[in-house]
């Protein structure tokens, strides 16, 4: 699984030029799946993802949590961030999960997510999306799990 995340000021998400997703002050998520992802990839970056201290304190200091503020999550499913571009110039996505698989799991996190006590705002899977936000910082975090563990990126 992985995460591509961004502290933002504000962000939406349109489908069909409707607004169905709207947050102020939190995260956008764009999270991709892999095949290989399970139940506990979800755990671990919900985790991981909440208590990151990547918001301000009162001294400027990075030292709050998603938590900490009661911020919210604007989470987008984004089979893309699983393109092979190594070869040719038309990206492979044979990476990415299929879609039913990709769906439930995205579906999961976002439960899990609400499970925290976490409001989450969401995208419509599947569907072309215009994604509007105002990167704060700018702070973007790129987080991938397997086998149930955040792991570095190469």
């Amino acid at each position: 699984m992985r995460a591509v995340i961004q502290r933002v000021k504000h962000a939406n998400v349109k489908v069909e030029n409707e607004v169905i997703g709207d947050i102020k002050n939190g995260l956008v998520v764009l999270l991709g799946i892999t095949h290989e992802d399970t139940e506990a990839d979800i755990n671990a970056l919900v985790q991981k993802l909440i208590h990151l201290r990547i918001f301000e304190d009162e001294e400027n200091k990075l030292n709050n949590s998603l938590v900490d503020i009661q911020g919210k999550i604007l989470s987008i499913s984004q089979f893309t961030l699983y393109a092979d571009v190594r070869k040719g110039r038309r990206p492979s996505f044979i990476n990415a999960a299929k879609p039913k698989y990709a769906e439930t799991l995205y579906e999961l996190f976002n439960d899990q997510l609400r499970k925290e006590n976490i409001n989450v705002e969401t995208g419509t899977f599947g569907a072309m999306m215009e994604v509007e936000l105002v990167n704060d910082g700018p702070v973007t975090i790129i987080l991938e799990t397997k086998d149930g563990k955040i792991v570095e990126l190469a």
